[in-house]
């Protein structure tokens, strides 16, 4: 496919923009709730056929859904700042009424009775719960059918499969997703699209499916870093039915813009982690061409070789993360285990094989690596590094590797991801940057600056 252009951040047609521009243009009665909804399912009836980003779509539910979004405000109802605009959610996220299949033929005629907390919080805010996009089974690693929407013969990567192709593809403004190893940034690389994982603890988890009580994280894919951290405003805060979320200090919401404006001169990390050789030649030298445009740009770019210690990051998550899915799948695996994948079911059986001392032994190394980073980000304000191996793979029965997003989510950090270039294959690539744990509006500030040297203007063309 033949990328066509458009102005980073700027705000096209109703289906290209902002979270931001596109709540502020129906308040002001620019467009409706409706018109917004049904230009994305036009988009949809057009291109979802190729892509397959949805596992559930209900067209008639979500133009009720707008409909009355604009009698509220057709009444001068205070509205939220994500008033009449649809939001993407992963199928692991409880939408109350609405399935909740997990990417598992076991759960396909499971209905919650209620919302998840992000749903909620989102819901608060005028959004609209507008479907459940496809992941892959158990959110782990048996993919779904999702497309690329850059070229249909790659991955979208995963588990968060299509929330990042249905952003990509702009059939919604923002969805949800989550990340247990890689399954925000990575698919958000692969599509070209901005992806946001926020510190562990920021966002409330209860509500969303749980592999992993000591990993799993929600995760944000947005047209632009600003979108993204409005979303966070919207859904972060304490929560007691989430444990995690009462181990930091509450965050308050708003509608508070990110001010690239305020960074200078960022003192930026350039870190090769112990996975740097997993990088094919076109990511590595597309991270030196990054580095060296910021240097450009005034930032104080500094090359790092990330300490050894922190290549027990990847077996240490792999550890926590079987453990924990074995611990929390067990029944189901008794009675349900004909009805898994046999990747699935290899997971289980791997994790109830790990010895507890194993499984301590792994979770004193998140320990001494999270307070290892924390000492490590006290002299820069940011760090940068690749998000992926490369290009999506020519795939679709992987979603990549995940061994540039491990560290952080393992420590729990907040990390973004936005384009670029795109690579050798036409298909997007970009950046990663990284923060200290809290440092969710700083990082998202300094990557906001970096994009500003680092423009890219590609989107996928579904049309041709």
């Amino acid at each position: 496919m033949t990328p066509r252009t458009q102005t980073a951040e700027k705000v096209g047609d109703p289906v290209s923009g902002t979270l931001r521009e596109a709540a502020r243009s129906i308040r002001d009665g620019r467009v409706t709730s409706e018109q917004l909804a049904s230009a994305c399912i036009a988009r949809m009836r057009a291109h979802e056929a190729q892509v397959r980003a949805w596992a559930w779509f209900d067209a008639q539910r979500l133009l009720e859904q707008a409909r009355a979004a604009d009698r509220l405000l057709r009444a001068g109802a205070n509205v939220g700042p994500l008033h009449g605009i649809g939001v993407g959610l992963k199928d692991i996220i409880d939408v109350r009424g609405v399935p909740t299949g997990m990417g598992s033929s076991i759960f396909t005629d499971h209905v919650p009775d209620r919302s998840a907390a992000c749903v909620e919080k989102l819901e608060a805010a005028g959004a609209l719960a507008m479907g459940k996009t496809t992941t892959c089974e158990f959110a782990t690693q048996h993919p779904p059918a999702t497309t690329n929407p850059w070229h249909a013969d790659f991955t979208p990567g995963g588990s968060s499969s299509g929330s990042a192709a249905a952003v990509a593809a702009e059939f919604v403004p923002a969805a949800l997703g989550s990340q247990t190893r890689g399954s925000t940034i990575r698919p958000a690389a692969y599509c070209g699209i901005v992806g946001f994982k926020p510190s562990f603890g920021r966002i409330s988890r209860f509500g969303m499916l749980e592999t992993s009580a000591t990993l799993d994280q929600v995760g944000i894919f947005a047209r632009s870093l600003d979108d993204a951290w409005l979303l966070t405003q919207v859904m972060q805060g304490t929560d007691a039915r989430d444990p995690a979320t009462l181990q930091h200090p509450a965050w308050q919401g708003g509608d508070d813009p990110l001010t690239a404006s305020r960074v200078a001169s960022p003192r930026l990390a350039a870190v090769r982690t112990p996975a740097w050789n997993k990088a094919d030649p076109a990511q590595q030298a597309l991270f030196e061409a990054n580095c060296a445009i910021l240097r450009g740009a005034g930032a104080q770019v500094e090359p790092i070789e990330l300490a050894e210690a922190f290549a027990a990051a990847d077996d240490a998550t792999r550890l926590i993360q079987l453990t924990e899915i074995a611990r929390n799948f067990a029944d189901l695996y008794e009675r349900e285990r004909d009805r898994m994948s046999e990747t699935f079911r290899a997971l289980v059986e791997r994790g109830s094989r790990t010895p507890a001392s194993d499984y301590e032994n792994a979770l004193e190394v998140q320990r001494t690596l999270q307070h290892s980073l924390e000492r490590f980000l006290d002299g820069y304000d940011a760090i940068v590094t690749p998000p992926a191996t490369g290009e999506a793979p020519r795939t679709l029965r992987s979603t990549g590797d995940a061994s540039f997003c491990v560290i952080w989510t393992l420590c729990g950090v907040p990390s973004v991801v936005f384009p670029t270039a795109l690579g050798p294959h036409r298909m997007p690539m970009g950046l990663q940057l990284v923060g200290a744990h809290g440092e969710d509006r700083r990082v998202l500030e300094i990557a906001s600056w970096c994009r500003s040297a680092l423009p890219f203007d590609g989107r996928p063309s579904l049309d041709g």
